[in-house]
């Protein structure tokens, strides 16, 4: 295996057993959500109606480290994981740099992205408490797939929102998810009440993650034996990625090196947060000097340019109140083709981590990123998907500062998905047809000041 190729696997025994729960190490623990009816802290029993119960706890759980991961799940880890460590020379040689460049390669799984990690926990609790019917929102739809893929192996009814105009823009996410046996609705629809209030306030809308959130809540609290599943954002969602980071440890330990600088997308915080969390630990307990960067879309800039606030985390407002860095639940976002980043707060762990200045946040405009993820693809032969590119962009950036500096910095970046169903939009990217979009201040602000009359 020539070195451009060389790659570090964990054998079958030493795929993790436990996730990692940043929240029990955090010295700041992230504030509580509230019950938007009476505006006091929930408890898991408040959240009992929308997911199934033992999520319910992990969610609202500050203080057990190590959660067991159910052996039914991690059996079904196996089939894929772990994932590829791989060092990518070619990229390094072709920015000229001086940096050790790795990535974790989450695109192996078998709906090809990192989603798959929480689907199949989340599916699997569900089962056991009895639970017949799920439902969902996705983006681009990679978390869709993931949870149609573990409905099925689980034996679920499974119902899914998509994003309008991913819906419309990625046609064959749409039909990956109808192989797998689920129901499939552009967002909004006239389905449900969300829906149908927010297209006749907005005929021509084209969705957001918010809207297809409110309707897929919706759908669970109205279907009987049925239970709402979310892809990011939530606590429970980024405990089960922290496999991704536990096997990169150990990945990194066999290659020899160990990250200075550590870089994911960022939408809600899922892998993001499932690289990082068992990084930072080190970072909190022992000091350990890191830098983490969360590289999101610099149209929907909500670490770099939002606001930290108790917000809902969907437009209608089905939602608890969540203590976060948003643009505000009425944010409508641009029609960038980084569906799954098109969401308008970041999850509370992340926003507290943020706060306290334990990590960074670049934006990165959508040309910008489409130009990272073709040069990637010619170096390393995998083509990412749009959300990953930000990440790579971001990586390229810290690449580029060790080639002025002449610093040997070692970085690693989490390859979220491949882009293999995307590929319309790396047409349209090719043929010059995309586009970047930029905020103004007033327009971030219009939504913000709806935000503070929340409370």
């Amino acid at each position: 295996m020539s070195k451009q190729q060389k790659r570090y696997m964990l054998p079958e025994e030493e795929i993790p057993r436990y996730w990692y729960n940043i929240q029990a190490d955090m010295a700041n623990k992230p504030l509580p959500p509230l019950n938007p009816a009476t505006k006091q802290p929930l408890k898991a029993e408040d959240l009992y109606p929308i997911f199934a119960k033992e999520l319910s706890r992990q969610e609202l759980d500050q203080t057990t480290t190590w959660v067991e991961i159910p052996e039914e799940v991690r059996e079904m880890y196996k089939y894929y994981r772990s994932t590829p460590l791989v060092r990518a020379y070619a990229l390094e040689k072709a920015i000229g740099t001086p940096a050790h460049i790795y990535f974790k390669n989450e695109s192996v799984s078998p709906i090809g992205s990192h989603k798959l990690n929480s689907a199949l926990a989340q599916a699997y609790y569900c089962k056991q408490e009895g639970i017949t019917n799920i439902t969902t929102e996705t983006g681009a739809g990679q978390w869709g797939a993931a949870l149609a893929y573990a409905a099925k192996v689980f034996g679920l009814e499974a119902a899914v929102y998509q994003v309008k105009i991913s819906y419309e823009q990625k046609p064959y996410r749409r039909s990956i998810m109808q192989t797998f046996g689920a129901q499939v609705t552009a967002s909004p629809s006239m389905s449900t009440r969300a829906g149908k209030d927010i297209l006749t306030a907005h005929p021509n809308y084209q969705g957001s993650l918010g809207t297809a959130i409110s309707e897929a809540v919706e759908l669970a609290m109205q279907t009987p034996n049925c239970r709402y599943t979310l892809g990011s954002v939530l606590n429970h969602v980024a405990l089960h990625q922290t496999i991704i980071g536990l096997e990169a440890e150990k990945q990194m330990e066999l290659a020899g090196e160990y990250p200075d600088t550590i870089i994911a997308c960022f939408g809600g915080g899922s892998n993001f947060g499932g690289l990082a969390f068992p990084f930072m630990r080190h970072k909190i307990l022992e000091g350990k000097q890191i830098r983490f960067i969360a590289a999101e879309p610099a149209s929907c800039p909500k670490l770099t340019r939002g606001k930290f606030e108790y917000d809902f985390g969907d437009e209608v407002g089905y939602t608890p109140l969540l203590p976060m860095y948003t643009l505000g639940h009425n944010f409508e976002p641009a029609h960038i083709h980084a569906g799954g980043l098109r969401y308008h707060g970041a999850g509370t762990i992340v926003s507290q981590l943020y706060k306290d200045g334990l990590m960074e946040a670049v934006d990165i405009q959508q040309l910008e990123s489409f130009e990272a993820g073709c040069l990637f693809a010619q170096m390393e032969g995998i083509i990412p998907a749009p959300e990953s590119c930000h990440a790579i962009a971001a990586t390229i950036h810290e690449a580029k500062k060790c080639a002025e500096t002449g610093e040997e910095k070692v970085i690693l970046f989490n390859l979220s998905g491949h882009g293999l169903i995307d590929m319309a939009s790396y047409d349209k990217y090719l043929a010059g047809d995309l586009t970047n979009y930029t905020l103004t201040d007033e327009e971030i602000q219009r939504n913000l000041d709806a935000v503070e009359a929340v409370l």
